[in-house]
């Protein structure tokens, strides 16, 4: 806001421009883009509507999150395949990581084997 200007007077005066701004409740803002997530935290989140056209301000604690595009592989994920296999961790997580996480994939490429 502008200093010394009355909150009051100042949505008075956006309403007559046809202005209407309302508060959003939100409890994360995450912005994806090709090589990276910005993740707003405890936002405070502002929608505008001014003559139709919507507009979003946001302030609040930002990270950065850069994108995987590995396959998140868990030790669960290991232990399913060695126990429908009876191929050994290192073999399975292979097999895994060949397939991009898929374990049908993987557990069906190992007892083929």
């Amino acid at each position: 806001m502008i200093p010394g200007l009355n909150p009051r007077k100042a949505a008075q005066m956006m309403k007559k421009m046809g202005i209407q701004q309302e508060e959003v409740s939100a409890e994360e803002v995450i912005i994806r883009t090709a090589e990276k997530e910005i993740v707003i935290h405890q936002p405070s989140v502002q929608k505008i509507n001014m003559m139709g056209q919507k507009s979003y301000q946001i302030s609040g604690e930002e990270e950065e999150r850069s994108l995987s595009t590995e396959a998140e592989i868990t030790e669960e994920d290991i232990t399913t395949v060695v126990k429908q296999t009876g191929k050994s961790e290192e073999e399975a997580l292979a097999a895994i990581k060949r397939h991009d996480g898929d374990l049908a994939a993987a557990i069906m490429e190992l007892s083929d084997k």
